[in-house]
């Protein structure tokens, strides 16, 4: 090993975050404490993304040791990889993590084995790598460098994709194409994000048009303004989303916005709107468990366990039936759908291991998820599905995520220039004047 190698010493966040991380670091070599492994023990059971990473790591380890011992150096897989190590229990000489923090909490023992793995190679750089921001400072405070993860995250999110532009230059006769409803090839026209699918905000006169451009047609189409399902886009920007979630060959759509901006009201309106091209309307978003708490601590069946996280869909679904007050038939069919279970509403952990064929699926607070549980989410589409993530990446309720490396920003910026992806950031809250003063003002 080159002295230009370092050593990076994994936390559990770290694994639970992404459980391919072994293989994220290059020619450099990994080592993980033996306490991470007990707690990867801990959480290998259940049907949570991260009983799944931890069942997906121990097997990786399992069968890069093979009849090795784990305790010494083994050669990574793969070309110019480097190599990794269990560390067992051990006390570091120069300083104690257990001993000044207390030896109740595996965080300290984990710094305790990287303190070790210091004195054992004076002549290297040792790493603690966590997602766990506390942690990165004790290890810090004891004069052992700590970093996040970096892989997954996306770098500068205040200038993170819109799926919004504003042009002034539109020829006249485009202009009047777009007015009239026209579909209107692009030729010649130079524009911005053209490897994207992209919405328009084209400044005429005194004016304003909205269209939308179609990568895989080369065309550019107007935006309408009309309600769908009686609900009536407010500005701009929800006119655009309404315009991704009606568009059949738009199969993967992302909305991004504060809370109140009307994110969940327009998928789940679309979704209504579209229910005889789908066999089910399927609305689901991740259990962020209260204080740590799981909800198998919680009373009651499963049921009554996760209906008070799904009570904002259960709200919008009301307000959507409200809009139908004077039509009894159709507040009738919204009951239907429900009791039919057309429209089926379930946390997300529920659908693990299923095919997801001829689907309307919407993802609420996706920011809650890593980029491994987006990919899984979109792996699970069949035939014939489309699938809505819906978030906002500055409100993360979920430990060791932020702006940068949650699933939602990670999901725009890779995959902002696919044919069947459209996103829209919506900007103007639209809950009310009050909700407005909490999103501007605190």
């Amino acid at each position: 090993m080159t002295a230009s190698r370092k050593i990076f010493v994994l936390d559990t966040s770290v694994i639970l975050y992404d459980h391919n991380a072994l293989n994220n670091f290059q020619e450099h070599d990994v080592a993980i404490p033996v306490q991470v492994l007990e707690e990867l023990d801990n959480m290998k059971g259940g049907n949570e993304t991260r009983n799944f990473e931890a069942r997906s790591f121990i097997r990786q380890i399992d069968e890069l040791s093979g009849k090795k011992l784990i305790n010494q150096w083994v050669r990574l897989n793969g070309h110019a990889k480097g190599r990794f190590r269990v560390i067992l229990s051990g006390k570091p000489n120069r300083v104690d993590a257990a001993e000044i923090f207390g030896n109740d909490k595996y965080d300290h023992q984990i710094i305790n084995a990287a303190l070790v793995l210091m004195e054992e190679h004076p002549d290297k750089n040792v790493v603690l790598v966590s997602k766990d921001i506390c942690l990165r400072l004790k290890a810090k405070a004891l004069n052992l460098p700590a970093e996040d993860y970096e892989t997954g995250k996306i770098k500068n999110v205040e200038a993170l994709y819109t799926g919004r532009t504003e042009r002034r230059d539109f020829p006249e006769d485009v202009v009047d194409a777009l007015r009239n409803r026209q579909v209107v090839p692009v030729g010649n026209l130079k524009l911005e994000h053209s490897g994207a699918n992209q919405f328009y905000a084209i400044r005429h006169r005194r004016s304003t048009l909205y269209a939308f451009y179609q990568r895989n047609t080369q065309t550019l189409s107007a935006v309408s303004r009309d309600p769908v399902f009686r609900i009536k886009p407010r500005n701009p920007e929800q006119a655009f989303a309404l315009h991704a979630l009606l568009d059949p060959a738009i199969r993967l759509v992302s909305i991004q916005g504060n809370a109140g901006t009307g994110k969940t009201l327009l998928a789940l309106a679309s979704a209504l709107e579209q229910r005889k091209n789908y066999r089910q309307i399927y609305i689901t978003r991740p259990v962020i468990p209260l204080s740590n708490r799981e909800i198998g601590f919680l009373p009651g069946d499963a049921k009554s366990k996760t209906d008070p996280f799904l009570a904002p869909i259960w709200d919008n679904i009301r307000f959507i039936r409200e809009q139908h007050a004077d039509d009894g038939k159709m507040a009738e069919k919204i009951d239907e759908l429900i009791a039919t279970e057309k429209i089926a509403i379930a946390p997300l952990a529920f659908i693990r291991g299923r095919t997801l064929t001829k689907i309307f699926f919407i993802v609420d607070e996706a920011q809650n998820l890593t980029p491994h549980e987006i990919k899984t989410i979109i792996s699970r589409a069949g035939e014939h599905t489309k699938i809505v993530f819906t978030g906002d990446i500055y409100q993360i309720d979920t430990p060791y995520l932020d702006a940068e490396s949650n699933g939602l920003s990670y999901l725009i910026e890779n995959v902002k220039n696919h044919p069947l992806y459209a996103h829209v950031t919506l900007q103007k809250g639209e809950r009310s004047e009050l909700a407005n003063l909490a999103n501007d003002l605190l």
